[in-house]
């Protein structure tokens, strides 16, 4: 699934084309609907292959670049941005270069679209603090336009100029295109849970179709779109800044980014949060399966607080969650045999794929939980679809004139690339549904399914499984929600175990990420760190 961090007072507008997350706030693979869900989030986490073990992973780590600047890099470290305005009042706007190859700089530049509001004092300027919302390809520049730019606590703009720079191949970084607006509403109505042969090879063509849109694209593009390169093109962007060191909040997938930065750039690491955290150590795989638990995770949450509520379409009081987990998946099976009117004017009807997606959306932040259950209730009792429809279009990001953001293209790029596909075949996935629906009796199968999507991705992955330590690097922390349903909880406590000097706060809650959810004592324990350089106590947790 897609990791995008979605605030409460921001909009929330949450894509994943077949699998982050990873939505400003947010993280997986890329694939269809839930497609998008599924692979979004699972694929943002790190580079993995499906046939790498955990403990494989362990035995190798991010290896830090030489301190000195090479010489082929050194035009772009220098680079001067020029700032003009860029139609948001408060904003102003530039274009840096990066090497689209640094293994060869001399290959071609990649444009990366900067974004900052100056920080508005009084206070001593404490340099530049960039955000990223996570997908991957969430729109960084987006995200602080619309949110962290006039929604961080004033303490914090105040003191740093807020940043983003959307990586390469996102928004407006030389995006990645891949399908037009038809054909991605036909992607995210792709059955995603195959009953036999004819929708098995129906669900191949989709991803074979998206995956040729993509290579047709940007076919020298999509072979250097990986985290680490993005990571280092954070690095010229500091540079070009003028700040010594980076510092950053990331969220979801984010926290992947931040943390290869660190382990790359050690010495050059300033204050990261790294928010809604995801483990680099783990398989595609096991990244999925371990993201469908965490979605059973806040589901049963999900259930437990709605049968509590007089109109809950899923039970009564006293209904268990296993049981509202079955009326679910039966109304799942309702409309993959006929799916419900919409009233869309382009003609789509809510499909099983549309409305599961609709349903993890809301997953992300409780706060939407009231939606869902007036969707449900609309689709479940009056054959109306449209309630769940506007769910699973601001996952995937389509907007009223049936137009898709670069999100889903671009988080299936990146992730593709970051890790070996989680599965090779039908064959193999076939194998691990009984894991799959163990680990999620609901969203268990379809998940498994958008797992494959990487499968027939026209360039071959470049990332591995690993461990990031960023030894030397000053203190970072490392945030988790107890009850995240795009990045388990055990994903934080194991990222900080890895990085040398990481900080594990705790949340204990429901919701994506945790930063600017609500939580006095988490935003007071993150503003004391970005402002005065004070991380938290050893097992901080709040509530």
């Amino acid at each position: 699934m897609d990791t995008r961090r979605t605030p409460r007072s921001a909009d929330r507008s949450v894509s994943h084309p077949g699998g982050l997350h990873r939505r400003a706030r947010s993280g997986a693979r890329t694939a269809a609907g839930i497609l998008a869900t599924a692979a979004l989030l699972v694929s943002a986490c790190s580079s993995g292959s499906s046939t790498t073990s955990a403990t494989a992973a362990e035995a190798a780590a991010l290896v830090a670049l030489p301190r000195s600047t090479p010489a082929a890099l050194t035009s772009y470290y220098a680079q001067k941005p020029t700032w003009r305005g860029c139609g948001v009042p408060g904003f102003e706007c530039a274009t840096i270069k990066a090497p689209l190859d640094y293994a060869e700089p001399s290959a071609g530049d990649v444009r990366l679209a900067v974004a900052r509001k100056k920080a508005t004092g009084p206070g001593k300027r404490l340099g530049s603090l960039l955000v990223n919302p996570g997908g991957p390809g969430g729109s960084a520049i987006g995200y602080v336009q619309a949110y962290a730019g006039i929604g961080y606590p004033a303490d914090v703009r105040a003191r740093y100029d807020m940043v983003a720079v959307d990586p390469r191949g996102v928004a407006r970084s030389e995006p990645v295109e891949c399908l037009d607006g038809p054909g991605m509403d036909a992607y995210t109505q792709t059955d995603t849970t195959p009953d036999d042969a004819k929708e098995t090879d129906g669900l191949v063509t989709a991803y074979r179709t998206f995956a040729e849109g993509c290579g047709a694209d940007a076919p020298r593009l999509l072979r250097h779109v990986s985290t680490v390169e993005a990571a280092r093109d954070m690095d010229i962007v500091r540079a070009a800044l003028g700040d010594e060191k980076l510092n950053y909040v990331g969220a979801s997938y984010g926290t992947f980014l931040g943390a290869t930065y660190a382990g790359l750039f050690p010495d050059r690491a300033g204050r990261l949060v790294l928010d809604g955290a995801m483990d680099p150590s783990l398989s595609a795989r096991r990244l999925n399966l371990e993201q469908t638990a965490g979605f059973e995770t806040a589901f049963r949450s999900f259930a437990k607080d709605c049968v509590r509520q007089t109109d809950c379409p899923l039970g009564g009081a006293g209904t268990s969650p296993e049981q509202v987990g079955e009326n679910l998946k039966a109304f799942f099976e309702k409309l993959d045999a006929r799916p419900a009117a919409t009233g869309d004017r382009d003609g789509r009807r809510l499909t099983e794929s549309l409305a599961t997606t609709g349903v993890i959306a809301a997953m992300y932040d409780e706060g939407s939980w009231e939606q869902l259950r007036e969707a449900l209730t609309s689709a479940m009792k009056e054959n109306d679809g449209s309630g769940l429809l506007v769910l699973s279009d601001g996952y995937y990001e389509r907007d009223a004139d049936g137009g898709y953001s670069n999100l889903m293209f671009a988080n299936a790029a990146v992730n593709c690339l970051d890790l070996p596909p989680a599965f090779d075949t039908p064959e193999e996935v076939r194998r691990a549904l009984p894991a799959f629906e163990k680990a999620s009796p609901v969203f268990g199968e379809g998940l498994a399914w958008a797992a494959l999507n990487c499968a027939y991705w026209p360039v071959h992955a470049t990332g591995e499984p690993h461990r990031i330590e960023a030894k030397g690097a000053a203190p970072i922390v490392v945030v988790g929600t107890t009850r995240d349903p795009a990045t388990p909880y055990r994903w934080a406590q194991a990222l900080a175990g890895q990085l040398s000097s990481a900080r594990l706060l705790t949340y204990e809650g429901d919701g994506h990420t945790a930063y600017g959810r609500g939580s006095s004592c988490i935003d007071r324990t993150i503003n004391a760190y970005l402002l005065r350089g004070t991380p938290p106590a050893e097992g901080k947790r709040c509530s």
